[in-house]
């Protein structure tokens, strides 16, 4: 529902790419909210997509 509070505020799901190759090395991962440092704003994301560049991009080294 928008505008209701986040169920935690201490970790956030995130599509995190470490290796090269297609669809399957992008993995679901709960990391720590980030904080923000002086001068910067945290903005809260509440969806997000990935598309087919973000895809081909990964399957090449080069």
């Amino acid at each position: 529902m928008p505008g209701s509070p986040r169920p935690s505020l201490l970790h956030m799901r995130a599509v995190q790419i470490t290796r090269f190759g297609g669809p399957e090395v992008m993995d679901v991962v709960d990391l720590p909210d980030p904080t923000p440092g002086e001068g910067e704003t945290l903005f809260e994301v509440s969806s997000s997509g990935v598309d087919f560049a973000d895809t081909h991009h990964r399957l090449s080294a080069d």
